[in-house]
């Protein structure tokens, strides 16, 4: 009774071994027609092909889109650039006038340049001839003849002066014969004065018969008298201070 209950127990094992263990592998054999095969391929070929086409049909309206946004910035950019040169223009239209208006201070400042530059402050020279007349000595007469923009400056009275600038011709009175190297020294001593020479004396009376001494001279002007007021040198120095 036990060895037969043991072996059962292990029949019993052995076919719980084999119901546990792994099955064999049975060959398969495929049925369907091979239009039902191939009628699956060609739907999945379709599918592929639907979603090929949308992704390029995706792409094509992404690049449009794009290029939409890019031609609305661009015509967006145009019209500011166009607004911005209509602004340009007419702000240049305003000023349109200062370039004729420089151009016409420009002329008139070369003028004023060229027109001033044999000018003399003859007050501060007036001055200094009289400073430099002796005791007793008056000017009834005083002339100057010197270049100009247009003219050129006339000879020297005496062929051993220097060329200058100018000449001032004078004629004064005294009551006294004045010692004409001292008057001489005295009006060439004056900044842009050279060559001072007095010429002759001659015996003269007044009304009332007092007699007096004519006495004619002259002087030479140089560039050194000229002010220089206007120009270029002194007028950059005068804005700058």
């Amino acid at each position: 009774m036990t060895a037969t209950v043991e072996s059962s127990r292990k029949g019993s094992g052995r076919a719980q071994k084999g119901a546990t263990g792994a099955a064999p592998t049975l060959p398969q054999v495929n049925l369907l027609p091979p239009e039902v095969t191939a009628a699956r391929g060609l739907h999945q070929l379709k599918r592929w092909l639907v979603l090929g086409i949308a992704t390029v049909v995706l792409a094509l309206a992404l690049v449009y889109v794009v290029a939409v946004l890019s031609g609305v910035q661009a015509r967006s950019d145009l019209r500011a650039a166009e607004e911005e040169t209509q602004r340009l223009l007419a702000e240049q239209a305003t000023y349109a006038e200062v370039p004729v208006v420089l151009g016409r201070l420009d002329d008139t400042t070369r003028a004023r340049e060229l027109g001033m530059s044999t000018e003399i402050q003859w007050t501060t020279y007036y001055g200094a001839i009289s400073g430099a007349l002796p005791d007793g000595v008056s000017i009834d007469s005083l002339r100057y003849s010197g270049e100009s923009p247009m003219a050129s400056a006339p000879a020297p009275a005496s062929p051993l002066a220097a060329a200058a600038v100018g000449q001032i011709q004078f004629a004064a009175r005294s009551v006294t014969v004045p010692t004409a190297a001292d008057w001489a020294t005295a009006l060439d001593s004056v900044p842009g004065f050279s060559d001072a020479w007095i010429s002759a004396f001659t015996v003269t009376a007044d009304d009332a018969g007092n007699p007096y001494y004519t006495v004619s001279g002259t002087v030479q002007v140089t560039a050194g008298a000229y002010s220089n007021r206007f120009a270029a040198d002194a007028t950059a120095t005068s804005e700058e201070g």
